[in-house]
């Protein structure tokens, strides 16, 4: 398996202050192989929620604690797994009695669904949990999956580096993963036809048949028609009544449909921004998806970046998913808009700084003055300003083009 040392370390620096740590995503974004690969010093036991006698097993804690005892560690210390724990009924309450009993014992959880976990976080784990949101491959995973040796050349990158000859493989390693994503099953798979063979399998068989069961039978094709429209709709905002009348579903059954999606980490939703300064002109909230592979299967398009008439929105959905990766706790991500129609792309607010990123899938051959990003610089206090683009790297002050496929690198 090969590490993953970002969310590795992330694991890490939970367990050095809480007891629990909850790994959260969609299905096949790597939660389980992240678990089986943490590094912990001492005895471990891996379970699997879904196993209905595992799950018998937390109905009571004396029978949780005779099967550690045998199969962890005697003296109830060391670190016991469990991949899908929301399976598993009460689970909440029978950890906290774990974790206050048996100071040793550390607890790695997975989840694929944030639907009944929040609540259950909130109301028993609070104070005890740290809940890390995994997504897909970052481009960075990704060449370190595919091109090792692209990768190794990519860890001495950084935000000034250059456009050259030497550069030349990454941009078409990046237009790679726009159109097939980051789930790792896929991006492990060289072969073009397997890719979209593993990625149809994977929209077929975890997204439909985990939502099947929170939506009415007779809503079944409004929903499908609801998810290709909201690929369809990549960076722009959602008005809600217009896809009711699109698909025939009740404007309430829509926005709970989107909810769904969001809560089962499909689609990041993002707010408009607003400050002491400016209000919101809108409630509308723009869409994102949390995997592109995922979402180009969705709406069947896998032709080259080049002939692509949502280049430009795969983009920005690849750039929004690299901010929110090394978004700092507390933080969170926005898009800005003017009554008169300018927008900015994104404002990322962390607690202790903002910054603005605009997106131009293009060739640049000199700066672009960006009036609405000076505008709200000033106003707003950003340290930095960022114009993200194909090939242009060059800074004035504190606005800098960078090369898209070094995103990544933006507030590390």
């Amino acid at each position: 398996m090969i590490e993953r040392k970002f969310y590795l370390g992330k694991i890490k620096s939970g367990f050095a202050v809480v007891p629990i740590v909850l790994l959260i995503g969609a299905r096949q974004v790597g939660k389980t192989s992240l678990m089986k690969m943490f590094n912990f010093n001492g005895a471990s036991l891996f379970l699997n929620g879904q196993d209905p006698e595992i799950s018998g097993l937390f109905e009571r804690l004396n029978s949780i604690e005779d099967y550690i005892k045998v199969y962890l560690n005697p003296d109830l210390t060391g670190l016991l797994m469990i991949d899908e724990f929301q399976f598993i009924p009460g689970i909440s309450t029978m950890l906290k009695l774990l974790t206050d009993k048996n100071e040793g014992l550390k607890i790695l959880c997975s989840g694929s669904s944030s639907l009944d976990i929040q609540q259950t976080v909130e109301e028993s784990l609070a104070g005890r949990i740290r809940v890390i949101e995994v997504l897909s491959l970052s481009f960075e995973e990704y060449l370190k999956f595919t091109r090792e040796k692209l990768h190794m050349l990519y860890e001495n990158f950084g935000l000034t580096t250059p456009d050259s000859a030497l550069t030349a493989p990454f941009h078409q390693a990046l237009k790679e993963y726009m159109l097939y994503g980051g789930l790792p099953r896929a991006a492990l798979i060289h072969d073009y036809e397997q890719k979209l063979a593993i990625l149809d399998d994977i929209y077929k068989t975890y997204l439909v048949r985990d939502v099947r069961s929170y939506i009415k039978n007779e809503h079944f094709t409004g929903f499908n028609r609801l998810l290709k429209m909201l690929a369809s709709q990549v960076g722009n905002m959602v008005n809600i009544n217009s896809i009711s009348r699109e698909t025939g579903l009740p404007y309430r059954a829509c926005d709970e449909y989107m909810d769904l999606l969001q809560q089962m980490y499909i689609i990041k939703l993002i707010a408009p921004f607003s400050s002491n300064k400016r209000s919101a002109i809108t409630k509308m909230k723009k869409i994102y998806f949390t995997d592109l592979g995922l979402r180009n299967m969705i709406s069947s398009g896998f032709q080259e970046m080049e002939y692509r008439a949502d280049k430009g929105a795969l983009f920005e959905n690849f750039i929004l998913l690299e901010l929110f990766r090394n978004l700092k706790p507390g933080g969170n991500i926005y898009y800005f808009r003017t009554t008169d129609g300018t927008e900015v792309d994104f404002i990322v607010q962390n607690p202790t700084s903002s910054y603005a990123v605009e997106c131009k899938y293009a060739i640049l051959q000199k700066p672009l003055k960006i009036r609405a990003l000076n505008s709200l610089s000033g106003d707003e206090n950003l340290i930095n300003c960022y114009i993200i683009n194909q090939n242009f790297n060059f800074s004035e002050g504190t606005t800098h083009h960078i090369q898209g496929y070094l995103a990544g690198f933006i507030n590390r």
